[in-house]
Order: structure tokens, then sequence, then C-alpha cells
């Protein structure tokens, strides 16, 4: 298999969440494989902090303020992309957050921010990425960045949600494969889900992950966030024919 990402150059991609961590070393990646990128986040001036790094390369970084739990912010962002740089090519569903309550106490504000943003954000970004693929007669890509706990309920406590969340993410990377599919759309679908990632998404959500995990954890190098960056340019570089429709990726020796 010849890996080439050849195809993408000039293209347009869209990230959400690339203000730091995964997404900012995804946007990274791309705009140096030559790409058009947009960069939504809550915290656009990170991203232009990151887009003046990557002046001179071979592609440009354009950030654009947006939250993904305002399905108006998504509206907009492809409405300025498609008016700007042409027809997205590439949806990377990557913002997700965690927040800190349980199921037997829970504050319902935290659970509904945890599934508007990793859910229903994800679920409004790839309607229209398909909307705009399918009258574009493009054959694009989309990823959505899950997580183990995707897979399993990992035995973190205080995760509450989060399982559900990304279980939910799982499952509609394969539901949107079969509507694909019955379409006769050539657009590909990939879940990569990563174990643990030393980012942001904990401080920035203020969890304070438990002890007795941490020490259990304590010899092992966790990923980082261009490994994740390095596993989508490889589903991206892969024949048109082919589609890796799930990738994880857990650092050596992870016990969870």
């Amino acid at each position: 298999m010849v890996l080439s990402m050849d195809r993408w150059k000039g293209k347009t991609a869209i990230i959400t969440g690339t203000s730091a961590g995964i997404g900012a070393a995804i946007a990274k990646a791309l705009v140096q494989e030559g790409l058009q990128v947009v960069g939504l986040a809550r915290r656009v001036e990170r991203v232009e902090e990151l887009a003046k790094q990557l002046e001179g390369a071979k592609g440009k970084l354009h950030p654009l303020k947006a939250d993904v739990t305002k399905e108006e912010d998504i509206l907009a962002a492809f409405d300025w992309t498609s008016k700007n740089l042409g027809p997205v090519h590439i949806l990377i569903n990557n913002a997700g957050i965690v927040q800190q309550t349980t199921l037997v106490e829970g504050e319902t504000e935290k659970w509904k921010k945890v599934f508007d943003t990793n859910v229903l954000g994800l679920c409004v970004a790839t309607r229209e990425a398909v909307k705009v693929m399918k009258a574009n007669k493009i054959d694009g890509h989309i990823i959505h960045i899950n997580s183990i706990a995707g897979h399993s309920a990992i035995n973190i406590p205080g995760v509450n949600v989060y399982p559900a969340s990304k279980h939910a993410v799982t499952a509609l990377t394969e539901t949107l494969r079969q509507e694909l599919n019955h379409l006769g759309l050539k657009i590909r679908i990939t879940s990569v889900s990563p174990g643990g990632v030393s980012t942001e998404i904990a401080q920035t959500n203020n969890f304070k992950p438990d002890p007795a995990v941490m020490e259990m954890n304590r010899n092992v190098s966790p990923l980082e966030s261009e490994d994740i960056a390095d596993s989508v340019m490889y589903v991206l570089s892969t024949p048109p024919h082919v589609q890796v429709h799930e990738l994880i990726i857990k650092p050596v020796g992870e016990k969870l």
C-alpha cells in the first residue's frame, strides 16, 4: 500500500478544537503538507498565535472563533470556509471535553456540556461537511477523535458521562459509514481512539485525575499530541479505496 498526501495538497480542511493539544498538532501537520486549514476554537487567539508560527509553510492556517455547542457558530464556519477557501475536503472532529462530577450525584449542566460538545457538536459539523462534499462530488474524509473510553468504561473515578459520550462517537462512526454506503458516496469515515495523551484537557476542565490511577501509570510515558496527529496523517494518506474505520492507540504499558 502506497501512502501519500498528494491528493490533499491545496485542499481545505476544517478542524474543531484547534486551540491546543491534539487539534493544534493536527492543524500544524496538515498546514505543513500544503493544506488550507480552518482552525475552529473558542480561544481563537491561541489559534492565531499558531498561525503566525506556521507562516511560510506550504499551506496556511485560518483561525476562526467558534463554539461547537452553538449550531449557528458551526454553520457560520462552514459558510465562511466555502465562500473564502472553497468546499471542505477534510473534517476533523477533535473538540471534546470532560467535566468533573459523578453519575450518582451529578450536575445536569455538566452532563449537558459533555454531550453538547462531544456528540451533538460532532453531529452538526459532520452533517454540514457531508452536505458540502455531496453537493460538490467530493470523495472527502471525516475523522472523529474518539477515545479508548469509547470502547470500554474506563475505571477512572469522576468521568461520569464521558465514556457514554465517546461510546456514542463509536456508534456514530459506524452509522455514518452505513449511511454513506446507502447513498453511494465515497466519503471515508475514521474513528481515532487514543489512550492517555499528554494534553490540557484535564487542566482546561478542572478535572483532577484520581491519585490511584496516576500511581498505577506512574512509569508509563503518555502519548503526545503529535502521535495522534501522525495517526491522522496515516489514515488520510491511505489510497482512496482504503478506509481505516477504527484506529486505537495506547501508550506502551498503559493500565486502563
